[in-house]
């Protein structure tokens, strides 16, 4: 184990529980104060080393251990496209003098596909130049779609938010003896994970009576004629839809907005508007389209306690993979074979996570039915069980500010 300094930085979309992960990288760094002397926190992740925008969590003022009760990035987010370093040289060159200058020996980044691709990034450089440094991917994302993972931490709290706002939408919905049909549109632009969380609430009896994931075409002729189906037999009609959902072409049904973030992903969105209006031009019924938009990756009043912990501990580990003399790697979650679930966590190379996508496998999905299978019901509800009691004041959550 080389001595020096340990640098945390967090990217791409917040998450309930990114900051718990935060707050195990924090502690574990702490208690290995022997070989880390310092923990440099990133303002808005890789940006923060070109900018020299980080600081030591010796002059944070605000109280660590809120950070386990407070989602988003406490740190700032950022999505910055690296290059490679044969690309852009002068980049990579103001990273290693960065490094060198406050003896960073230790980089960790919390996030999804893309942030794993700085890892990589990252990772490559540092083959080419006489610079002993050791980096490790910390998973991140509520779209559940990192691959060599069994699930993501924040995924098991966003799908609990989006599975109890729903049953509450639908009792809402069943006040009147003529309703309207209501559209619930969810993230998820490929995988369908947070989408397939709304089957939960059917499953225990009051959820959505239709449900659409990207991973199945969706068909509008067959959606038009199943909402005329269901509306005529209930005066009302729930439906929970990914934001993701495409033709049989492969064209986004939502691609409505041509704009493309700093990644090239095209920004999706009023797919519930866009088939609320379908729906009234074509059957003549009204409709309410609500889009679920950021507080399903925010909100921490209904968090999964199993997430929450979890999401610690990878943070944990991170700092144990990165002592142990782990590079390239990223904390996987892995499920152990019984019946009690159980994870384990091991470093999983990621080079094969970086820019790659897990969608729903096809053995979790009942696609003549438009439901899930019983290994869908096993898999979730484990990542949904039990909540991480809220630290409150006067009323209202107390969260972490950095100052």
């Amino acid at each position: 184990m080389i001595k020096g300094n340990l640098m945390y930085g967090q990217s791409g979309g917040p998450s309930p529980v990114i900051n718990a992960s935060a707050y195990g990288v924090i502690k574990e760094a702490l208690n290995q104060n022997k070989t880390i002397e310092n923990i440099l926190l990133l303002r808005h992740g890789i940006s923060g080393v070109l900018e020299e925008n980080f600081i030591n969590v010796k002059d944070v003022k605000s109280d660590i251990e809120l950070l386990k009760y407070t989602p988003a990035s406490a740190l700032g987010s950022v999505r910055y496209k690296l290059k490679s370093h044969l690309e852009d040289p002068k980049v990579f060159t103001k990273m290693l003098e960065v490094f060198k200058k406050n003896n960073v020996r230790y980089f960790i980044y919390n996030g999804g596909n893309d942030s794993m691709d700085t890892c990589v990034k990252i990772s490559e450089f540092l083959k080419t130049v006489d610079y002993e440094m050791y980096v490790i991917g910390l998973p991140k994302t509520v779209d559940n779609d990192l691959p060599l993972t069994d699930h993501t931490p924040g995924f098991g709290s966003a799908a609990k938010f989006i599975i109890n706002t729903l049953m509450q939408v639908k009792l809402d919905s069943n006040v009147y003896p003529s309703g309207k049909v209501t559209i619930v549109e969810i993230m998820g632009r490929h995988a369908g994970w947070l989408t397939a969380a709304a089957h939960v609430a059917t499953n225990e009896g009051i959820g959505p009576e239709l449900v659409y994931i990207p991973e199945n075409v969706f068909d509008i002729p067959d959606f038009l004629n199943k909402v005329e189906e269901i509306y005529s037999s209930t005066h009302n009609c729930l439906i929970a839809v990914s934001e993701g959902i495409k033709d049989k072409d492969g064209n986004f049904i939502g691609a409505m907005n041509s704009t493309v973030d700093a990644f090239g992903h095209k920004q999706l969105g009023g797919v519930a508007m866009y088939l609320g209006e379908l729906i009234k031009a074509k059957l003549g019924i009204s409709f309410r389209a609500i889009e679920l938009s950021t507080v399903q990756r925010s909100a921490s009043m209904i968090r999964s306690e199993t997430d929450v912990n979890e999401a610690i501990t990878t943070g944990k580990k991170a700092v144990e993979f990165a002592l142990s003399g782990e590079h390239a790697k990223m904390v996987g979650l892995i499920r152990e074979d019984g019946p009690k679930y159980k994870i384990k966590y091991l470093p999983v190379d990621v080079y094969k996570v970086a820019n790659k996508e897990q969608v729903i496998p096809l053995s979790m999905i009942d696609k003549e039915n438009n439901k899930m299978t019983q290994e869908f019901y096993d898999y979730i509800y484990p990542l949904i069980e039990g909540e991480y009691k809220q630290e409150y004041r006067n009323g209202v959550q107390k969260f972490f500010l950095l100052k």
